[in-house]
């Protein structure tokens, strides 16, 4: 136990990951690379998956809710026209490209939106759907 550390409670780091003990949260036990970052200025934090700002006490159902999401589906399909600049990539979608048409009825390109559900389950233009 020469450590400083102690075995319960009081919070400690291991490999990287902080635990905040036997009663520690999946919040709690989160990398500490990220955690840190989550934490705004007033008494809430910023959810790294739909990046609203939520109450302290709320954060762990937020975050078990955003993470059983399931992300939006979407309709592909291939332009007929020119359709402006994709969000994502800041590129046009031109005639020919196959796109992605979400049920809010914003489009991308396929391979964009892809992307971007790797890292988010909500669409770029109006993430609180």
């Amino acid at each position: 136990h020469g450590n400083g550390y102690q075995e319960t409670g009081g919070g400690h780091h291991r490999d990287g990951m902080l635990y905040l003990g036997a009663r520690a949260s999946l919040a709690d036990a989160l990398p500490l690379h990220i955690a840190p970052r989550w934490f705004s200025s007033h008494s809430g934090f910023k959810c790294p998956i739909c990046s609203k700002s939520v109450a302290s006490d709320e954060m762990e159902m937020h975050f078990i809710m955003c993470l059983s999401k399931p992300r939006l589906s979407y309709n592909d399909d291939v332009l007929t026209k020119d359709a402006g600049e994709c969000v994502i990539c800041l590129e046009e979608l031109l005639q020919g490209d196959t796109i992605a048409r979400l049920p809010c009825l914003c489009i991308y390109h396929k391979s964009c939106i892809d992307s971007w559900f790797e890292v988010n389950r909500s669409c770029p233009e109006h993430p609180s759907d």
